[in-house]
């Protein structure tokens, strides 16, 4: 059995367990939970499974007089903000029997409500349960408390996420000072790769632990015995909880495959992360179409072309949006599936392809043409399904995909893509003459307020893309008057073009602290871009070294590479990358 399908019998099973169990049932699911259902087969499932009806995970939710069933499916511990939410829906309802089924494993609840975690039975979902029966009203109903490891979520078969983990970011420095501060009686760490799991915040103690515990489940499953390897302080930490969990030594002794794993620490390279310099229709479409609510690896495809509605705010409440995930669309994922891995011009080519593919099969009267693919082409295509429901019903998610690559080759963020490339360029090419001020001032005259830009301008969002990536190639830095004064331009230019917003981002407001009723003070902008600038700056300090990294992520036995595998070992070898962490999705 090959990896991928091995990956997607695991994920199967999971979610054939909460399928078995929701029947004549509303089914409440957190976001992260309906992310990976999203890319395991969506709602569909849910309703072919016999589920009555499929609501956010939300105190404003309930269930219906006439439903006496309920299944919730979370990502969290089954404490605090969820344990409230759980209360607050049974509580609107009539329940009689509820399912609560929780991507935590036991074990760790056991540790976040300080028992020990290697104590036999399930005594805290068994309390859960009772408390369940209590909020229903009568101690004679039903209630089952269970763990299934729900964590991933195929994008393809060689590419899984783990939207459970999508809030986990790597350590960075300001971490460091704020670890020290927690534990005054104790030495102080001198590094990030000082660092061990127990002395980090409880959350992200659980989330790592949660996240180890998933991955023991999935090589459980698969049978394999993992060696793993570390680039960066997170990714040691989370690798070393792996190695030394406390089902996996059974496993080792019995697994039929060896599989290396290898965590990155992702900010080790920020600019392949914020650069522009991929040319893959796909990533392209990710920066260009707004997100799908509640998620975080799809986005919001406008359906109005397929249909008669002229387009204004009414119709795009009317209509659903489209997205890229169509595991249920075999023709759909093939092309999915192909584009992930084509270069642009290759990838809007193979659209066309399955487009005209979809029409020939429908009979419909389509236009042959050679030559350069584009937007306006494309979309003639599209058309002709328009009021044939049956053709767009065949091929919806081909359709989706169509009208996802329409949209972002028209889209003003991909005139934007090529100016970032450019410039890109430019800066890499100033590095190699000049010093970060000097940097710093050819950025400095792109910084514009609402009032001053044009549709060719960069927004607030871009300039911050920007900058990071600007930080990310400078490697070390000394601190001097030239770099203080420059930074300091840079932070005026920012206040200003900030506090000139007539409406924030969400980015936005989520860096300068929102406030009451949605009003930022100019006060709390300054201080957000100045914290902003504070978290750039150690980028420099955090990517020194950078060169060696990449290397290790590539040769495994490099002598900064960890291997976690042992964990006597673990403590001889360990790396001294001193780096922000980084992402291990």
């Amino acid at each position: 059995m090959s990896i991928s399908i091995g990956l997607a019998s695991f994920t199967q099973q999971a979610w054939d367990k909460v399928l078995s169990k929701v029947k004549k049932a509303v089914v409440f699911m957190d976001d992260r939970c309906a992310e990976s259902l999203h890319w395991n087969g969506g709602a569909q499932r849910l309703f072919e499974a016999g589920a009555q009806n499929v609501k956010p995970f939300s105190s404003f939710e309930a269930g219906g007089a006439k439903q006496p069933k309920a299944v919730f499916v979370v990502s969290t511990l089954l404490k605090g903000r969820t344990a409230d939410v759980v209360k607050d829906i049974i509580g609107l309802s009539s329940f009689q029997y509820c399912v609560v089924f929780t991507t935590v494993a036991h074990s760790i609840h056991l540790l976040a409500n300080n028992a020990s975690p290697e104590m036999e039975g399930r005594r805290v979902f068994e309390q859960f349960e009772e408390k369940i029966c209590e909020w229903m009203g009568d101690m004679n109903y039903t209630a089952e408390v269970m763990h299934v490891p729900l964590f991933l979520a195929p994008v393809s078969p060689h590419l899984h996420i783990a939207p459970a983990f999508g809030s986990v970011f790597p350590l960075v420095s300001q971490d460091l000072d704020q670890i020290n501060t927690s534990r005054p009686d104790k030495k102080k760490f001198g590094s990030l790769a000082d660092v061990d799991l127990y002395s980090l915040p409880p959350e992200l103690q659980i989330q790592i632990k949660s996240l180890a515990s998933g991955l023991n489940s999935m090589f459980d499953f698969l049978h394999v015995r993992e060696e793993c390897f570390a680039v960066g302080p997170t990714s040691r930490i989370i690798a070393g909880e792996l190695a030394n969990h406390p089902q996996a030594k059974n496993r080792r002794k019995t697994a039929q495959h060896k599989a290396s794993v290898v965590f990155i620490d992702r900010t080790l390279d920020l600019t392949g992360a914020v650069g522009h310099h991929g040319d893959n229709l796909v990533e392209k479409i990710l920066s260009a179409l707004p997100e799908l609510l509640g998620h975080n690896n799809d986005v919001m495809v406008d359906m109005l072309e397929l249909t008669s509605l002229q387009k204004n705010e009414d119709s795009y409440k009317m209509i659903a949006p489209g997205h890229l995930a169509q595991p249920n669309d075999p023709a759909a994922q093939a092309l999915w599936e192909s584009i992930l891995n084509m270069k642009h011009k290759e990838a809007v080519m193979e659209v066309r392809r399955h487009l005209v593919e979809a029409a020939s099969k429908e009979n419909l009267p389509i236009k042959m043409s050679l030559g350069r693919v584009t937007p306006e082409q494309l979309s003639s295509y599209i058309h002709l399904f328009k009021n044939n429901f049956k053709a767009m019903q065949n091929h919806c998610g081909t359709l989706q995909l169509s009208l996802a690559t329409v949209q972002t080759l028209r889209s003003p963020q991909l005139t934007k893509w090529d100016s970032f490339l450019a410039f890109e360029r430019l800066l890499l090419q100033a590095f190699g003459d000049s010093d970060l001020p000097e940097v710093l001032k050819q950025i400095l005259p792109m910084i514009k307020s609402k009032r001053e830009r044009t549709d060719d301008d960069h927004s607030p969002e871009d300039l911050l893309v920007l900058l990071v990536y600007v930080y990310s190639l400078a490697g070390e830095v000394m601190l001097s008057k030239q770099i203080e004064e420059a930074e300091l331009e840079v932070k005026k230019a920012l206040v200003k073009a900030v506090c000139d917003e007539p409406e924030l981002s969400s980015l936005l407001q989520r860096i300068t602290v929102l406030v009451f009723w949605g009003r930022i003070t100019p006060n709390y902008k300054t201080a957000a871009v100045i914290e902003m600038s504070r978290g750039l700056f150690t980028l420099a300090i955090l990517t020194q070294g950078k060169t060696a990294t990449q290397d290790e992520a590539t040769g495994l036995r490099s002598p900064r590479a960890e291997n976690t595998h042992d964990s006597s070992q673990k403590q001889t070898s360990r790396a001294k990358v001193h780096t922000s962490a980084g992402s291990c999705k």
